[in-house]
Formats: structure tokens, C-alpha cells, sequence
């Protein structure tokens, strides 16, 4: 989406936010599958094969988190400051419908 698009539908300075977190919700499922995946794995050498691959999931959800911490789009360790964020995003998106 080019920048005028985005401006015009108030997804200016959310765009980066929405498609950060879609990114850091999809590691996260990754990570569950993975984890299952580990678990029911039938020989050791798939077994080793997913547990690499659950390392580097853990390991991508880590810097997507960490992007977005500094970024100030995600506040694992702050409730009431993620609330806000949240909040917000969800004002955004309400009124995407409104314009």
C-alpha cells in the first residue's frame, strides 16, 4: 500500500504495526506446531530435524518481539501500556469504516 493510500485510510503509522504483530502472531503459532510437532515425531532424525526448526522459530518470535518492543508496538512486561496500544489500534480500526 503506498503511502497516500495509507494516509487516506488512517493506516499511516499503523501499517508497520499491524503487519509486525500478524508476523509475531504467526511465529507464535509456529512455535506451537513445531512444539507438538517435536512431540510426535516417529524416528530421531525427524525429531532433530523439527527441534531445529522450533529453535529458530523461538529464535525469529525473539527478534520480531524485540523489534517491536523498541518500536514501543508491544509491552510484554507492561500491562497497562499495552493496553493503551491495543486500545488504540482497535479506535484506528473502528473507525477505518467511518472515512
Amino acid at each position: 500500500m503506498n503511502e497516500n493510500m495509507q494516509n487516506s485510510s488512517g493506516m499511516g503509522a499503523m501499517t508497520d504495526q499491524v503487519i509486525a504483530t500478524d508476523f509475531l502472531l504467526s511465529a507464535k503459532t509456529g512455535v506451537k506446531n513445531l512444539a507438538v510437532a517435536v512431540t510426535e515425531a516417529s524416528t530421531p532424525e525427524v525429531r532433530e530435524a523439527l527441534k531445529q526448526y522450533l529453535n529458530d522459530a523461538v529464535e525469529t518470535h525473539e527478534r520480531i518481539s524485540n523489534y517491536m518492543v523498541e518500536k514501543g508496538y508491544y509491552h510484554p512486561d507492561n500491562l497497562k501500556e499495552q493496553l493503551n496500544v491495543d486500545l488504540q489500534a482497535a479506535r484506528t480500526a473502528m473507525n477505518l469504516h467511518q472515512q
